[in-house]
């Protein structure tokens, strides 16, 4: 029977990161949920569809096609078959799949794939309701958080490591805006499960909370 572990928490916290370390050493599938939210976000963003027209990105989903795959231990994101990780990380990207993941729409279409890879493979899967709501039989659920400075300096630093002009202030003050559209909308908001184990990773090194999650996992293997 195929096992699950379930990662939440807001933007920032170190949910891929941490995600990608535990799939690695456990043999699990990786699954980055909020890539594929950002893949309909580009398709959005160049088709010139504003996020929050419910009606014309509920319309645009006959148009998407977002598949994943696996090479060598690495997640594919396809959007209609282009292979587009790389433009999944830009500013202009993150804002626009905070705002249009909260159309029923784009969530009914990406959900249904979720729950279909966690059916047959071992998964470890990151997002913002994975526990709540795309696997609420998790065997595991991690809440994974941190302070928004925090999350901001790791996002500021990420960002001018690659070369991108940004502004720390600006960064942390969008982290800000987006924790709370998570935390409110009316479709999965971001919430902690009540089942859920917090983990804050403010003062913890990446190493630090690999380990605490495996060993959470190691746990409920023996206990179950």
């Amino acid at each position: 029977m195929a096992y699950s572990i379930a990662i939440d928490g807001p933007a920032g916290a170190g949910k891929s990161t941490i995600a990608k370390i535990v799939a690695g050493k456990l043999g699990f599938i990786y699954v980055d949920t909020g890539a594929m939210y950002r893949a309909i976000a580009l398709y959005l963003t160049r088709n010139q569809i504003e996020g929050t027209d419910e009606a014309a990105v509920a319309a645009a989903m006959d148009q998407v096609e977002v598949s994943i795959r696996h090479e060598e231990g690495e997640q594919i994101v396809l959007l209609n078959g282009e292979r587009v990780n790389h433009l999944l990380r830009t500013e202009e990207v993150s804002r626009m799949a905070s705002v249009s993941s909260q159309i029923a729409a784009v969530r009914t279409r990406l959900v249904e794939l979720q729950r279909t890879l966690a059916r047959t493979t071992d998964v470890i899967m990151d997002g913002r309701d994975i526990g709540t709501v795309v696997l609420p039989d998790a065997g595991l659920k991690i809440y994974l958080t941190a302070d928004a400075h925090v999350r901001a300096l790791r996002r500021y630093k990420e960002l001018t490591e690659r070369g991108e002009p940004c502004d720390l202030e600006a960064i942390e003050q969008d982290i800000i805006e987006r924790d709370h559209r998570d935390m409110t909308r009316e479709i999965s908001p971001l919430k902690k499960a009540e089942d859920a184990v917090e983990v804050d990773t403010s003062a913890m090194t990446i190493d630090e909370v690999a380990e605490r999650i495996l060993a959470l996992y190691r746990e409920r293997r023996q206990t179950a």
